[in-house]
């Protein structure tokens, strides 16, 4: 028996397209194509290394071939079911496998590893067969089903060439690492060059199991994306069945998200920062439309960084395109090109966008403060928030997460500044934050590049409705990472005209963290390079518009000095200013 579906290898990713199900038995998985194609995938690797495992065969490396790695299956087949000594009255050729029972056993445990290494998953196509509505039953048969299967089987025949059960049982994920049922839907986009996508299957439910670690081929995001004034869906040749859909919940915003395969594990680790947007959203228009991961070279003569996007008027939606070379397989293009687009349609909506950390910080007295931290990614805004959380425990009764890396401003009826989220998760930068400092629950996130500089983890952190709910600002600070702190520069310094406040977020000085490739000191404009710089002028006038309003509210507006880029006060400069905030709310409830 066959799995009921197909499968491809995409460097080392291995994904299982399937329709129905996956082996129930040890017998179907052993006799899958699937399998078969695993062991020869393993022997070719171990003949390049010229491995001695491959002594097994009981004959020359250059001499092994396919009847020989379909010997090799059959032996697998007796020692599922039978101990080591039925071999060679089953296998023809099956006493040069047995003859080292050790060597086997290192053989076995090798092809198992092999196994493990690559990023597994499963696409479940749900056509016609309603696996959409009973999700959980999906995933029970098919990721957890092949779990249990691949590591029963590994188990039975390592204990039938050793004779012995192993003292201690490790429950590694042996099966798929990830599973979405996903389908083709009508969507709400126009026709011409949209009508390719689709054909694309969206995803309509996501299973993961956490911790997962991915090691994507970069760490960094380099550049700025780059406004052009052709649609790159005019040049670009979709083929469905290579792309996945992510319809993401950005903000109010519905943005279509098309991951091509080669980087799938990077796009469905986007369960984890935006909501999967439910049936009842996939109704309205479609605001922005992105494709990570367009093969080829076709984006490349549009711009010097061929991260691209195109405004296109006259069907009111955002269309965005990114290569899909090694040097863009980074979480970064994903998340600020989704954000760029939320950005750009805030603006041409009258709305404020902000690149920043905001929340709610509820005291145990019941008064509440709601913080807007406009800064760089590096320039202290979740460190200082940690700090608070920890620091702050005796006084503050939670702090609710608006908006953990952007976000938009608008004024209601009441001339009231509010302000609203666009994710529901953190790609949180780890190198900077105590142990002890805990975003979220680990048991929950997606951890990227783990051993390297700039290592990230991505994991949940508030919900679609505290994102949407609008909460009026109380206090707008800029994240000061560079500056030290003296009488003349306190840690919270209060900006005392709409002048020059507007001046130093309009600098957007910044002390780099490698978390780009930028270094030293830089400026952005409102640092933030995403859609701020592009639509420059209608920029300039709302954020005129903004903080006219914030001063003529009596909000604090002011610079927070978290001097996280300074060497050597990476943990004590979020730590003082955290403090510097809980004080800041003491005097304010001291007030009649």
């Amino acid at each position: 028996m066959e799995f009921q579906g197909t499968f491809r290898f995409v460097n080392n990713k291995l994904i299982i397209l399937l329709r129905d199900r996956v082996c129930e038995t040890s017998e179907e998985l052993l006799a899958s194509e699937l399998f078969s194609e695993v062991a020869t995938r393993f022997v070719n690797n171990l003949k390049r290394r010229q491995s001695p495992l491959l002594q097994i065969f009981g004959k020359p490396i250059r001499e092994i071939d396919h009847t020989d790695i379909q010997e090799l299956v059959r032996m697998f087949h007796v020692l599922d079911k039978m101990p080591i000594d039925a071999v060679p009255k089953l296998v023809e050729t099956g006493e040069r496998f047995i003859a080292n029972t050790s060597l086997l056993q290192a053989f076995v445990e090798e092809l198992y590893n092999y196994w493990r290494q690559f990023e597994r998953f499963i696409i479940c196509d749900s056509t016609g067969d309603h696996l959409d509505k009973r999700p959980y039953r999906t995933f029970n048969s098919t990721i957890e089903s092949l779990t249990h299967l691949v590591r029963q089987t590994y188990r039975d025949i390592s204990e039938n060439i050793t004779g012995q059960h192993p003292n201690i049982y490790r429950q590694v994920r042996a099966g798929a690492e990830m599973a979405a049922i996903a389908l083709p839907k009508d969507l709400a986009l126009p026709g011409g060059c949209y009508d390719q996508l689709r054909n694309v299957p969206v995803i309509r439910q996501l299973l993961l199991n956490p911790p997962l670690l991915l090691n994507p081929p970069m760490n960094k995001r380099t550049g700025k994306f780059e406004q052009i004034a052709r649609n790159p869906l005019e040049l670009i040749s979709v083929t469905p069945d290579e792309w996945l859909c992510y319809p993401a919940k950005v903000g109010p915003l519905l943005i279509l998200v098309y991951i091509h395969e080669r980087f799938l594990e990077l796009g469905l680790s986007l369960c984890n920062l935006f909501e999967l947007a439910d049936d009842e959203f996939l109704d309205r228009p479609v605001d922005a439309v992105y494709l990570y991961g367009v093969p080829g070279d076709v984006l490349d003569s549009l711009a010097p960084m061929p991260t691209v996007f195109y405004d296109d008027q006259e069907n009111d939606i955002m269309v965005a395109a990114c290569p899909n070379k090694d040097q863009f397989g980074y979480f970064g293009y994903l998340k600020k090109m989704i954000l760029t687009l939320h950005n750009i349609k805030a603006m041409k909506k009258g709305r404020m966008p902000f690149h920043g950390a905001m929340v709610r910080v509820a005291t145990k007295n019941n008064r509440s403060h709601t913080v807007l931290i406009i800064g760089d990614t590096g320039a202290g805004k979740s460190e200082t928030l940690e700090a608070l959380r920890i620091i702050g425990d005796d006084q503050i009764e939670e702090i609710i997460i608006i908006a953990d890396d952007m976000g938009s401003l608008e004024i209601d009826s009441q001339g009231n500044v509010i302000g609203y989220g666009t994710e529901v998760g953190a790609f949180v930068r780890l190198d900077d934050l105590l142990p002890g400092y805990a975003f979220g629950q680990l048991d929950r996130s997606i951890i990227m590049n783990p051993s390297q500089v700039n290592s990230r983890i991505v994991l949940p952190v508030t919900t679609y409705e505290q994102v949407m709910k609008g909460y009026a600002i109380d206090m707008v600070l800029y994240a000061n990472n560079y500056e030290d702190v003296d009488d003349e520069h306190p840690l919270i310094e209060q900006l005392s005209t709409v002048e020059s406040a507007l001046h130093v977020f309009r600098e957007g000085a910044a002390m780099s963290k490698g978390t780009t490739t930028s270094t030293g000191l830089v400026h952005t404009y409102f640092v933030n390079v995403f859609g701020a710089v592009q639509y420059k002028t209608l920029h300039e006038e709302i954020a005129k518009q903004y903080f006219e309003k914030l001063f003529q509210n009596n909000v604090f507006v002011g610079q927070l000095r978290t001097r996280l880029g300074i060497v050597g006060q990476e943990r004590q400069g979020p730590e003082e200013s955290a403090r510097a905030l809980l004080s800041m709310f003491s005097q304010e409830e001291a007030k009649p």
